[in-house]
């Protein structure tokens, strides 16, 4: 499991690294955007420049993962991303869902090799 775990984290390192860097360097080419509600959905986030924020955060965690530390900061940073693929994909583009849940069961592979790291944040009340 440990090997799994980390062959997961380097691949969702760099996925996030490379997808991250494509929000400021744009060398992925972009297709036409999406018929609907999520095609205005990116048009106005790209507008608004929202996604430089998301892939600056994006970067830093896939640095994070690649490198071995803070780790756990890396995962707690990507997972309400993650949680905004899923959805946006979910109520918007369910087709192209694929890649957003890969990525999410990577995710799930390093949180169960870190999760000693979350354990406080499960405790129904904290003592003290």
């Amino acid at each position: 499991m440990k090997i799994v775990a980390m062959i997961a984290r380097y691949l969702l390192g760099l996925m996030f690294l490379v997808f991250g860097l494509n929000s400021f360097l744009h060398f992925i080419p972009q297709g036409p955007p999406q018929p609907g509600n999520a095609g205005a959905f990116v048009t106005v986030l790209m507008a608004a420049h929202y996604f430089y924020g998301v892939g600056a955060v994006m970067v830093i965690s896939g640095v994070l993962l690649l490198i071995n530390r803070y780790v756990a900061l890396g995962l707690a940073f990507l997972g309400p991303i993650l949680f905004n693929i899923l959805l946006f994909h979910i109520c918007m583009a369910p087709g192209s869902i694929g890649m957003g849940v890969f990525a999410t069961l990577l995710w799930f592979l390093v949180f169960w090799q870190h999760r000693a790291a979350f354990a406080g944040l499960f405790l129904a009340k904290l003592e003290g």
